[in-house]
């Protein structure tokens, strides 16, 4: 009778383990009974929210589903524009789940392959999109547009896997590797002959202005010989007017001071040698009294 009452003790110890479960916060909980989804009167999904709960013991399981929102990085996709032109373009998506029921049925409660095919829709919404514009149209004005109908479409064909998309959002938008390098090829060639014309073109106008600097230069030389020989010749006038004046004035005494000056710079050197007769009239001023 002891053994049968531990016995009872010991079924009812796990009766009650297998009877409770528990969800951690940040997740929500779906019961399967008979490996169907447990449902209300209204022929709902029961959703156990974060707590301890109550299952039927070894017959239902219970299926914790992340009900935080997530966040899709994929990996960067090629898509073409409506001018045939390549893009490779690096986005993200914001979703969470909303329907745990349809979330466990069509994704099989599985966090990462319900990405992959939310992947999957999101690029095709991208590609739908980017497939009516130009490359001018998706970079200049109408990326958030692009973004808006991307966010609709994905919304819509992620609803059958019991997702909500809160936000689909372009990161990045480049060309392909081998387009970029002929683009980058092509501006530098072009880049390089502005250059080359823009320095030409300096160049130009460098060789005008030395040219006119030159010519203002020997215009302004021309210009100061033509005064400066103008003031020597005025002084020279002067200088010779200044002579005549004194000359008529005392002509004796200008005579004298002339000749004085002629014996200064004739008997300056010492192996200079004159020969004249002392009659000349060179040696009137050295004849003494007598010679007046």
């Amino acid at each position: 009778m002891k053994n049968f009452s531990l016995v009872i003790l010991l079924v009812a110890i796990v009766m009650s383990f297998s009877s409770v479960f528990v969800v951690p916060e940040g997740q929500k909980a779906i019961v399967l009974l008979f490996s169907k989804v447990q449902k209300d009167d209204d022929d709902q999904a029961v959703v156990y929210g974060p707590g301890l709960h109550l299952k039927v013991p070894f017959f239902s399981q219970v299926r914790r589903i992340d009900a935080r929102i997530q966040t899709l990085d994929g990996t960067p996709d090629r898509f073409v524009t409506s001018e045939k032109k390549d893009l490779i373009v690096d986005s993200f998506v914001k979703w969470r789940v909303n329907d745990f029921s349809a979330f466990y049925l069509r994704a099989r409660g599985d966090k990462q392959y319900a990405e992959t095919l939310l992947e999957q829709k999101v690029n095709n919404g991208l590609r739908t999109n980017f497939g009516t514009r130009t490359i001018r149209e998706i970079v200049s004005g109408e990326r958030s547009e692009l973004m808006e109908e991307a966010l609709v479409q994905a919304s819509e064909s992620a609803r059958e896997l019991g997702i909500e998309v809160l936000d689909v959002r372009v990161k990045q938008i480049n060309l392909p590797q081998e387009v970029s390098s002929s683009i980058y090829q092509r501006m530098r060639a072009e880049r390089t002959a502005v250059a080359k014309e823009h320095r030409s073109e300096g160049q130009e106008k460098a060789e005008t202005i030395r040219a006119s600097v030159d010519r203002r230069v020997t215009v302004m030389l021309a210009d100061a010989e033509r005064n400066s020989r103008s003031v020597r010749g005025q002084g020279d006038a002067d200088a010779a007017a200044i002579y005549a004046n004194a000359y008529n004035k005392d002509p004796e005494f200008f005579s004298f001071v002339r000749s004085l000056e002629a014996y200064k710079k004739t008997f300056k050197g010492k192996q200079d040698v004159m020969v004249l007769s002392p009659d000349s009239d060179f040696f009137q001023y050295m004849k003494g009294a007598k010679a007046q």
